[in-house]
């Protein structure tokens, strides 16, 4: 599992269907975007220890400035968006290789059960992308504070 964390004053993911039109999914204020991949060799419990580092990872500053408040601490949201493409390799060709990542309908189940984990770490805190969907992913980034996570 890989996730790109990246943290935000705000954020916001729109769905755009078939014929162009452009629907808002997912919208947070102050918090983090979890740009979310996923391997084929996938556990729950991965998915749980990542939820769970996620929610209580210390990265917003606290009353001197020093990075030591989380989502938690500080109640704000997290917008989780899948990410295949974090398993691109681009070491030969022009073409990236997906071959890394879990399949379709693997990481659809995967990505689920995810969401639902950060639901249960942050209940009523989290916004998402739809799964497969073209998107938009708006966001400003917050220091910038930008981390790479992965299991």
């Amino acid at each position: 599992m890989r996730v790109l964390l990246q943290r935000v004053t705000e954020a916001s993911v729109e769905v755009v269907d078939d014929v162009g039109d452009v629907h808002e999914s997912g919208l947070i204020g102050l918090g983090l975007v979890a740009l979310v991949g996923f391997a084929p060799t996938e556990t729950p419990a991965a998915l749980d220890w990542m939820a769970a580092k996620i929610a209580n990872l210390r990265v917003f500053p606290d009353d001197g400035g020093e990075m030591d408040r989380s989502l938690r601490d500080i109640d704000a949201g997290l917008l989780v968006v899948s990410q295949f493409t974090l398993y691109a390799d681009t070491r030969k060709g022009r073409r990236p290789d997906f071959t890394g990542a879990a399949s379709y309908t693997d990481a659809q189940a995967l990505y689920q059960r995810f969401c639902e984990r950060c639901e249960a770490e942050l209940p009523g805190r989290v916004a998402t992308g739809q799964f497969g969907a073209r998107m938009r992913v708006r966001l400003v980034n917050d220091g910038p504070v930008t981390l790479w996570l992965e299991r």
